[in-house]
């Protein structure tokens, strides 16, 4: 049945948290935080990362046995969804762009094909190991993926390109293939998100360049943010999601050169570098 309210037509019974407000005020917003807790989808996957530039973009030599310990991990009953970075080939479309004049959503549309790519790639490599390739139109069907025992595999890049927003400095989109993930994880309520670098963690500047950078075994996402270090192993779109995360409390990045730290990763084992939400 219907009425009418402030000469608007109304159905009876559909009185909520919204009722007469925009959905923007703060008291609204502020309301949400009593709602009921969010419910998991997908709590027993973990969401990986194979950097672009530190991994794929080294060839056979750094891939495949990242890929073996994979393979044996899912063998041994660890659920995943693999992601994959652009590495150089992006930075170089990226660079084309913004030669060109390009706004910040095109270059988000730019940057997703290379991530496509390099998952295509690690598709054909584990496709005798049930890897498939998962795209954005196929999301919510990663639960049947993982009933029938197969490999997800996916590009890291959020799927926002033209609606990507300008970020706060230049033009490089801020969500790139680690917010990807993280966000990813967070909303399926993920197991964990481990980054596949080439560098045991995080440190307190780029190791390559500076042989005196120490490594940070455990930092909050606020107290790396606030340190205001200017080079970071991660995207710090991702530090900001995580300093307000709903499910995904903690990020862990690891060296896939050294042999067995994904398995040790998978197992729950401490190594490389936690980056955790603040308390």
């Amino acid at each position: 049945m219907t009425t009418k309210r402030d000469g608007k037509i109304w159905i009876e019974g559909l009185d909520n948290l919204f009722d007469g407000k925009q959905g923007t005020t703060l008291d609204t917003l502020a309301a949400e935080e009593n709602l009921k807790p969010i419910v998991p989808v997908m709590p027993d996957v973990w969401v990986l990362k194979m950097g672009g530039q530190s991994i794929m973009d080294r060839g056979a030599e750094a891939v495949n046995p990242i890929l073996e310990e994979l393979v044996q991990a899912r063998k041994d009953g660890h659920e995943y969804i693999l992601c994959t970075g652009g590495g150089t080939r992006a930075r170089h479309a990226y660079a084309v762009a913004l030669d060109l004049g390009l706004p910040t959503a095109m270059l988000a549309k730019v940057g997703a094909s290379i991530p496509v790519q390099n998952a295509r790639m690690l598709q054909m490599l584990l496709a005798q190991h049930g890897g498939i390739m998962v795209y954005a139109e196929d999301f919510e069907k990663l639960p049947l993926f993982m009933r029938m025992g197969v490999i997800p595999i996916m590009s890291g890049m959020p799927p926002f390109e033209f609606w990507e927003k300008p970020p706060k400095v230049g033009r490089i989109p801020a969500n790139r293939t680690d917010a990807g993930v993280y966000l990813m994880a967070e909303f399926l309520a993920a197991k964990g998100v481990i980054y596949i670098k080439d560098e045991d963690g995080l440190y307190t500047d780029d190791p390559k360049k500076n042989p005196d950078a120490k490594l940070i075994e455990e930092i909050t996402a606020r107290e790396l943010l606030d340190s205001g270090q200017d080079d970071i192993v991660v995207e710090r779109a991702v530090l900001e999601y995580l300093d307000r995360a709903n499910s995904m409390t903690e990020v862990r990045i690891i060296n896939g050169m050294k042999r067995g730290q994904v398995t040790a990763a998978l197992n729950g084992e401490n190594v490389g570098s936690v980056i955790r939400k603040g308390r």
